[in-house]
């Protein structure tokens, strides 16, 4: 206990600490690192006041923090250590096979050659690669190497390029099967098998990508942007040839969906999938690569394949243990500002405080907790800012009366929002950088394409046959329609098009709409598919009587 804590005891944590500290700052960056000095200032400055000695006070927070359950090695790091890491060194080794030139085959083959093809390309490509990744980042970078150009090549902006890949990455996060280091972490919070969490986010997340699409399909509209001619686009039979490449994958989400084995055995296997796959991949290329050269040497091919598979293995060990460095610091720090919290009992402060403010109105406490969530998650990496909200904000929400499954959702969410929001947002930095563009109006367009991330948590915390509770199919179907046509509402707003330009009170008919058919009685339903055919009509109408003018 705090009581045996002797001074080398707590030299040894002092250390610790600081050790995490400069780690933390040298793969996570400054922010949470501040978030963390305030809330221990805070911690030092409240104990002191209760009339506790510094002695006191230091040997009880170093205790609590680094040699008790409830600080560094709380919770999070706890979950890291048993299924992330596995987990992102699967993601490094599936990167490796050739899986993300194969998603944006594919994603051509099907929506290429559509108007503004490549930004949709974008989208489809990104939400397969980000079934794989899990970190926003990681995920811009990959798949938009390829799908910015293509985008700036079709006509769109540069940042509006960039803005797609961005939202279309973050959204990778809450893509099942492999979501977001976080939802495994919600997982445990929660109580529930990862499996279920993957299987309730199955609904908000097609409904985000919906979102995307829309806008990006209006936007190529308004702009008349064409797609890419077919013959320049993948052929189908290439792609069949190439489809045991998603093998890994498919075995991964059986085995955990089947629940036969635990998370961790089931990554080790589709890793060791992953590597068969991976070999299989380099000796094809060899050997086409041998035929063009009309080299008939299959022996050499098996060799160079075991080689080029020796080396992928090194180098996807080597990102894998990266990326779980960055996320373990993270954990680290959560468990850390938790730990603080509940030392001080800031958690209860805080949660009288809103409950107080919000009285009985719900939507003004979720409205609050969103603030928080995205403020907190400004330059704290998605696993830290979960970690924070899932201990301070999540058990308001549920105080409030919403369901923990669908508190816990709710901050998951702007948690992860929070990578394209600007003033910090990651993800859309990234996009920026490839797509040239600049920062800022890269993270607003962002921020617009990604509207349904900012409105779906709504719907899930009032609605929760959203997240597949227990409503049955039916109630199900009809959420998903409703929601649906008003993410469609919404994002026709904010592009201020459908097939012609919408003036601003049809953009705000348009908006009100969508909203109204977001709340899910059905009343509010009526009023919403009113308000968004009548202006569907309006702008047909519209557009046939200025089409003689312009002829």
């Amino acid at each position: 206990s705090a009581a045996k804590m002797t001074p080398f005891l707590i030299a040894v944590g002092v250390a610790g600490i600081l050790v995490l500290a400069e780690l933390c700052r040298r793969c996570v960056g400054l922010p949470i690192l501040v978030v963390v000095g305030a809330l221990l200032v805070y911690t030092f400055v409240s104990m002191l006041n209760a009339g506790q000695t510094f002695q006191q006070v230091l040997s009880r927070v170093i205790y609590t923090l680094f040699f008790g359950t409830s600080g560094v090695l709380s919770t999070p790091v706890q979950v890291c250590a048993k299924f992330i890491a596995v987990f992102i060194i699967f993601g490094g080794f599936l990167e490796r096979t050739g899986i993300a030139s194969f998603f944006i085959d594919a994603a051509n083959a099907i929506a290429g050659w559509t108007s503004g093809g490549p930004a949709k390309v974008a989208v489809i490509s990104s939400a397969l690669c980000g079934m794989v990744s899990g970190s926003s980042v990681g995920n811009t970078v990959t798949t938009g190497s390829v799908t910015i150009p293509m985008m700036k090549k079709t006509g769109y902006k540069p940042e509006f390029a960039g803005a797609v890949e961005a939202a279309a990455s973050t959204g990778g996060q809450i893509m099942p099967p492999i979501m977001g280091a976080a939802a495994f972490l919600m997982a445990e919070y929660i109580g529930i098998p990862y499996a279920k969490v993957a299987v309730k986010a199955i609904l908000p997340a097609i409904l985000y990508f919906t979102g995307i699409f829309i806008s990006v399909h209006l936007e190529a509209k308004k702009l008349g942007l064409r797609g890419i001619p077919r013959d320049q686009l993948p052929k189908w039979g290439l792609l069949a040839r190439d489809c045991y490449l998603i093998l890994p994958l498919i075995l991964l989400v059986w085995l955990v969906s089947s629940g036969a084995k635990t998370m961790s055995h089931s990554a080790a296997y589709s890793i060791l999938a992953a590597i068969a796959v991976g070999l299989v991949n380099f000796f094809l290329t060899r050997m086409r690569d041998a035929e063009e050269k009309s080299a008939k040497t299959t022996v050499r091919a098996i060799g160079g394949a075991l080689a080029d598979s020796g080396k992928s293995a090194v180098d996807s060990l080597e990102a894998g243990a990266k990326g779980a460095i960055t996320v373990a610091v993270a954990c680290a720090m959560a468990g850390i500002i938790a730990g603080c919290i509940t030392v001080t009992g800031l958690a209860s402060i805080l949660i009288n405080a809103i409950v107080q403010l919000a009285g009985n109105a719900t939507f003004i406490g979720l409205i609050l907790t969103m603030v928080c969530c995205i403020i907190l998650g400004m330059g704290v990496p998605t696993t830290a800012n979960y970690c924070i909200m899932a201990s301070t904000c999540a058990p308001i929400l549920i105080t409030l009366g919403i369901p923990k499954i669908a508190a816990h959702f709710f901050v998951f969410y702007f948690g992860i929002v929070a990578d394209i929001t600007p003033p910090v947002a990651l993800a859309a930095y990234a996009g920026s950088a490839i797509a040239k563009s600049d920062p800022m109006k890269t993270g607003v367009n962002a921020t617009k394409l990604a509207i349904a991330a900012f409105i779906v948590p709504y719907i899930f915390a009032m609605n929760p046959s959203m997240l597949l509770m227990d409503q049955g199919v039916l109630a199900a179907i009809q959420v998903i329609i409703t929601s649906c046509l008003g993410i469609f509402g919404i994002a026709a707003a904010l592009e201020g098009y459908i097939v012609t330009r919408a003036p601003w009170w049809q953009r705000i008919l348009l908006a009100a709409g969508g909203l109204c058919l977001i709340d899910p009685s059905l009343m509010t339903d009526i009023v919403g598919v009113a308000a968004i055919v009548i202006v569907v009509v309006l702008q047909i109408v519209m557009r046939k009587r200025s089409k003689p003018v312009a002829a």
